[in-house]
């Protein structure tokens, strides 16, 4: 075999020996090429000794300088590359986990967990978006919609990416107009979500298994969805679990709108209040409102490493609150979608905020996101999604 890759790529050289298989190499560990690269440029890579060790993407201007798509010096990343890696994504889905038996809107490609390092696509019914976190997948785009629309036939597609991407990857992704609100079933369940708005799809389809689960607790229960977002888990409570009373709660006025939306559809009456939870909770523990089941389900909080301790202070804040509103002997589902705090520290949290509050957590489940977001062993950022549940006393 010769040494050099039948198609010569430019190659960027490591200021380090490579001593892990994680896909991420940051800027840091990177020495600058002699030659300019256009972000997203895909490059040979080798270590500090002249090694080869893999190929990917690379991107001057990114704090991920590479990223790692293959350590098999004979695979070439090419169009091939991205259609065979896309069509394995779509089998786990389809073949091995079988999703269409339970729901027409799932997660297709999960970046890293697929081998596409910054590339995240739902599909949503007939509508399939694609969500960009780097340059690399970016320019790569036409190949992959291409691919999914094969696999997918029919379908319409929406692509975005959000604004602090574009200018930490230095590219400029133009989304085509959105298509119309869609109506999408899960568990015997239908929500609208409408891609392309603020909110980028109005549904999270990591939270489904955690949705139908808690349903399960909810049967002539008082229930409290707060950060309810389109109100998935307070609809679930009704409308799967027979709840005797359901409410959201909600800072933003467009996701109470189409929350409304999400209840009609099925045919129950949820109550969805919009405020902030900090002053709602506060007047509703000395005014006695109790609920059976609650559920805190906040956005993501920081991005940034430096500002998780205050992320975690906020956390214990809220759970303090909302621990002090859960009927003796209630359920508490607490979750959280912030990568950079892990399960420990979350866990730490919750036993901290308990304390606080004065009560008594005792915990029977931690899971996280559904099987359609997987997460390799070795990059465990994937692994993003923290939702426990316990009994309060």
């Amino acid at each position: 075999m010769s040494d050099k890759p039948p198609t010569a790529l430019p190659t960027v050289r490591l200021k380090i020996e490579r001593r892990s298989s994680h896909p991420w190499i940051f800027q840091k560990m990177v020495e600058k090429p002699h030659t300019r690269l256009l972000g997203g440029t895909i490059v040979d890579i080798e270590d500090r000794g002249g090694q080869w060790v893999a190929r990917g993407f690379y991107n001057g201007h990114s704090r991920i300088s590479v990223r790692v798509l293959t350590s098999n010096r004979d695979e070439q990343i090419d169009a091939d590359f991205f259609r065979k890696k896309i069509r394995a994504a779509v089998a786990l889905r389809k073949d091995m986990l079988q999703l269409d038996r339970v729901t027409n809107a799932y997660r297709l490609v999960h970046s890293e967990a697929d081998d596409l390092s910054g590339l995240v696509v739902d599909k949503f019914g007939s509508t399939i978006v694609v969500e960009f976190f780097a340059a690399g997948m970016f320019r790569v785009r036409q190949i992959i919609i291409d691919t999914l629309a094969a696999e997918f036939p029919d379908s319409k597609f929406y692509w975005f990416a959000e604004e602090h991407v574009g200018k930490q990857e230095s590219f400029d992704c133009r989304s085509p107009e959105p298509p119309p609100p869609e109506v999408i079933h899960e568990h015997g369940l239908k929500f609208r979500v409408a891609p392309g708005t603020k909110h980028k799809t109005g549904f999270f389809l990591d939270q489904r298994d955690n949705r139908k689960f808690l349903s399960e607790f909810c049967g002539g229960k008082r229930v409290l969805d707060i950060c309810c977002n389109t109100g998935g888990f307070a609809v679930y409570a009704k409308a799967a679990g027979g709840a005797s009373e359901s409410i959201g709660l909600d800072l933003d006025e467009q996701v109470i709108e189409l929350a409304k939306q999400n209840a009609k559809l099925n045919g129950v009456s949820v109550r969805f209040i919009q405020s902030d939870l900090f002053p709602w909770l506060r007047d509703a523990i000395p005014n006695g409102e109790r609920f059976d089941v609650v559920v805190l389900d906040p956005a993501k909080l920081t991005r940034d490493r430096e500002d998780v301790e205050g992320a975690l202070r906020k956390y214990t804040d809220m759970n303090r609150l909302a621990m002090q509103v859960v009927s003796p002997g209630g359920v508490f589902l607490s979750c959280s979608c912030t990568g950079l705090v892990s399960e420990p520290d979350f866990l730490e949290m919750l036993r901290r905020a308990a304390w606080q509050a004065g009560r008594h957590l005792q915990i029977f489940r931690v899971s996280g996101a559904g099987a359609d977001h997987p997460f390799l062993a070795h990059v465990q950022e994937g692994r993003y999604l923290k939702a426990v549940f316990a009994r309060v006393s």
